[in-house]
């Protein structure tokens, strides 16, 4: 299927493939493994490698209760991913913002073009959201989680990021990838540039890439 993004002609969705639930080195080998690296080479990411990345995000791990790969308080699921490639970041997707449709582990274009140096631009000028083919931005919808808990609700969503992004870490090197976790931007800038709702808050920009 094909829409029109901006006078573009693109694919509208791409189903990623099944998570790989076995993995290839041990959780204490990831852990023991995990660092934050900030330069990257060239090299696309797979579209498998990016299944992966973001099926460990928020991923379902139990469909019939739709249970995800993070706890989340009163399992509100507050959160939500998108996706900023470069032109070539990841075989077979174009360059754009594509959103992670969760229930149906795919991606949906959100906005066609090479935003990775405007990302960088609000977010203190960091070169390595440039270098990376890709940069996963975890957002936030408050009100799902504060609807039930009030203010209380605030501090679990920001507990509920930090399991996301510790998940990307591993992953990440459990792939041979290297990550880091960026909270210094803008938040409005970056809702701006990414074409953002503002129901969703920006928490987290994860760069990944492959190791120099």
């Amino acid at each position: 299927m094909t829409t029109c993004v901006e006078g573009v002609g693109l694919q509208d969705t791409i189903q990623l493939s099944p998570p790989n639930l076995k993995g290839g080195i041990s959780l204490a080998e990831a852990v023991a493994g995990r660092r934050s690296v900030r330069k990257f080479r060239p090299g696309a990411l797979s579209l498998s490698e990016l299944s992966q990345l973001l099926w460990s995000a928020q991923g379902i791990t139990e469909p019939r209760w739709g249970l995800k790969a993070v706890p989340s308080a009163g399992a509100t699921y507050p959160l939500e991913v998108f996706v900023v490639c470069g032109q070539d970041s990841v075989e077979g997707v174009g360059a754009g913002v594509y959103h992670y449709e969760i229930d149906s582990h795919l991606l949906k274009l959100h906005h066609q073009g090479d935003l990775r140096a405007e990302l960088a631009g609000v977010a203190l000028g960091e070169e390595g959201i440039i270098q990376a083919p890709v940069s996963l931005v975890i957002c936030a919808e408050y009100e799902r989680t504060m609807d039930r808990y009030g203010e209380r609700g605030q501090r679990y969503v920001h507990m509920e990021v930090g399991h996301a992004g510790q998940n990307i870490y591993l992953q990440a090197t459990a792939l041979g990838l290297d990550t880091f976790a960026i909270g210094a931007f803008y938040d409005e800038q970056v809702r701006t540039v990414l074409r953002l709702d503002k129901r969703y808050r920006p928490l987290y920009i994860m760069p990944v890439g492959r190791p120099t």
